[in-house]
């Protein structure tokens, strides 16, 4: 094999499953919708992909195993106990820091309870969140 190959763009088999490995648990790539973001929401979105929100959320917020952020700032919420609840900021950010607190009717798979983010990060994820209505 020539030695210019594997820089012409030529994946090892090795690489190419941790290619698809990456890509099917939330990380970004270029494949998929754009989405347009304000400037305030682009750290938010990233760390919903390095933190692996993006992976039950959808990487661009569709949704998927977690509920769409797609639309979610501002709705109305069916919870799990029959109530309801308006997605603003106090909802999304305690959906995050506190997911067992109002679980979204529908869903059986329990959001894990992130310890590691900083009030600054949690900001910043309900800023993309907000930006995605």
């Amino acid at each position: 094999m020539p030695r210019n190959r594997l820089r012409s763009g030529a994946l090892p088999a090795a690489g190419l499953a941790l290619a698809f490995v990456v890509a099917a648990c939330g990380a970004d790539d270029s494949s998929g919708p754009a989405v347009s973001l304000p400037p305030a929401a682009v750290d938010g979105r990233q760390l919903a992909i390095d933190s692996g929100c993006a992976g039950c959320h959808g990487k661009n917020g569709e949704g998927g195993v977690g509920p769409a952020w797609t639309g979610l700032a501002g709705s109305t919420v069916a919870l799990a106990d029959g109530t309801s609840v308006v997605a603003d900021d106090d909802y999304l950010r305690r959906s995050i820091t506190d997911p067992l607190a109002q679980i979204p009717a529908g869903y059986t798979v329990r959001m894990p309870t992130n310890t590691s983010l900083t009030p600054e990060q949690v900001d910043a994820i309900v800023a993309y969140i907000k930006a995605l209505a």
